[in-house]
This record gives structure tokens, C-alpha cells and sequence, in this order.
């Protein structure tokens, strides 16, 4: 249950370049970069429950692990997929509705930080929380 807690975003490493390959547009681009993003994640055993809230939406996301949903991202992407738990790595593998192309996000806690890393098309970024 190490995931829980809440957390915010505090900096990130070729995210811009990641929403480039994804296609999502400069202004769009510009805005995610300063969207001063917060995660709340609650865990009981399989199931998970997350708040996401940034400048631009509030969503709540209920998933049980290895289980496959659908998801937006917030610039309006559809994905299609699933959260595996492997040891203390939550791993992600969804698919573009759009293009069928995979997504992959990896969560890992790392000292006080969540660590987010996104992988499509070659291009991997990352995202880091910091617990608040």
C-alpha cells in the first residue's frame, strides 16, 4: 500500500517531447507543463481508487488490478487497458482508441517521490511527485 497518500507533481524529465510524439498540440503542450497536477491514490488489496485534479479537470478512476478500463487522458485521448502490480512497481499497458498504438506508464515509489514514467513510440518521459 506504499502508493498511498496524496501527490503532487514537482518536475518532470522530456514530458514535452512525450506529449509531442503523443500528438497533442503546442498550446495544449504548454498548459500540461504548469498543470500543477495532483494524484490522490487509496489502495485496499487489488482495487484502487484515484482522484487526479490539475488546472484543467477532476476525475475520480476506480480499477482492480489486472482488470481492463477505459480511461481519457486530459487532452481527450481514449486509452483502453490495465494496472499489474509487479513486487512494488505498478505497471500500466493501455491502447490509443484513436490508433491502436500501446501506452506504457510505470508508477514506483522512490524515497518520498513517486516516480510516473510514460513509454510511446520511442519516446519515454517522466513525471515526479512529491507526497504532500
Amino acid at each position: 500500500m506504499a502508493f498511498n497518500g496524496t501527490w503532487k507533481a514537482d518536475r518532470s524529465e522530456n514530458y514535452e517531447k512525450f506529449m509531442e510524439q503523443m500528438g497533442i498540440n503546442m498550446v495544449k503542450r504548454k498548459l500540461a507543463a504548469h498543470d500543477n497536477l495532483k494524484i490522490t491514490i487509496e489502495q485496499t488489496g487489488d482495487k484502487f481508487h484515484v482522484k487526479e485534479s490539475s488546472n484543467f479537470r477532476s476525475i475520480e478512476i476506480n480499477f482492480t488490478l489486472g482488470v481492463t478500463f477505459e480511461y481519457s487522458l486530459a487532452d481527450g485521448t481514449e486509452l483502453s487497458g490495465a494496472w499489474n502490480q509487479e513486487g512494488d512497481t505498478l505497471k500500466g499497458v493501455f491502447t490509443r482508441k484513436d490508433n491502436g498504438k500501446p501506452l506504457t506508464t510505470i508508477r514506483i515509489i522512490q524515497g518520498d517521490e513517486l516516480v510516473q514514467s510514460y513509454s510511446y513510440e520511442g519516446v519515454d518521459a517522466k513525471r515526479i511527485f512529491k507526497r504532500s
